[in-house]
């Protein structure tokens, strides 16, 4: 019996209804096709290494920039406490050396008490002269060692800078005294600095 596909030499080739021949050819065995999406995941998985190494330069930047602040946050503590020790030194070495000139300055006074208690035979008049030299004398380191004299006969009393003893009528001293002043001047005050270092001893009239 005879196979009726055999007697068709074209259907033996493999035409097709219009004459031509099928194409037979397909993927080669064992071979296969990336997925569609296979190349845009690669794509992205690109740009994301992209993106990380630029973000990891920026942390890098930002690091060497946060060293630089902390060395000079640093080299600014360190320049403050050399300042903070300059001025403690300055202020020490201030204090020493106005002690040490108001102390000079008291020497020739020591001096002409002591000439004073050597010399013999002093008359009333020449005692007195030597005191009042010696009075200049020390006026004069107490005036260049800002050490100012409060002596407020006559005027309004202060509290800040003058001590009340005694309160006496107005009217009973002479010449009168106006109410709140000073009638009579006890102990000398002194400043020093424009601070108090003693307050005046006063009595003060009656209001």
């Amino acid at each position: 019996m005879t196979n009726p596909q055999s007697d068709d030499p074209l259907k033996a080739m493999g035409e097709g209804p219009g004459g031509a021949p099928e194409n037979t050819v397909g993927p080669a065995p064992g071979a296969q096709q990336a997925p569609p999406g296979d190349s845009a995941a690669a794509a992205g998985g690109a740009a994301v290494d992209l993106r990380i190494a630029a973000l990891e330069q920026d942390l890098a930047a930002a690091r060497a920039k946060a060293g630089e602040h902390q060395d000079a946050h640093l080299r600014a503590l360190a320049e403050m406490e050399n300042v903070r020790r300059r001025a403690q030194e300055d202020v020490a070495k201030a204090h020493k050396f106005s002690i040490e000139s108001f102390a000079e300055g008291l020497l020739p006074v020591r001096d002409s008490l002591e000439m004073a208690l050597k010399a013999d035979n002093l008359s009333v008049q020449s005692l007195l002269e030597g005191v009042e030299v010696t009075l200049k004398q020390l006026s004069s380191v107490f005036e260049r060692n800002k050490l100012m004299v409060i002596d407020p006969a006559g005027q309004k009393f202060d509290p800040n800078l003058h001590q009340a003893i005694s309160m006496v009528p107005g009217n009973s001293v002479h010449p009168p005294a106006q109410p709140n002043h000073v009638v009579n001047v006890l102990q000398k005050g002194y400043l020093i600095n424009d601070r108090i270092l003693r307050p005046a001893l006063v009595t003060v009239a009656q209001s």
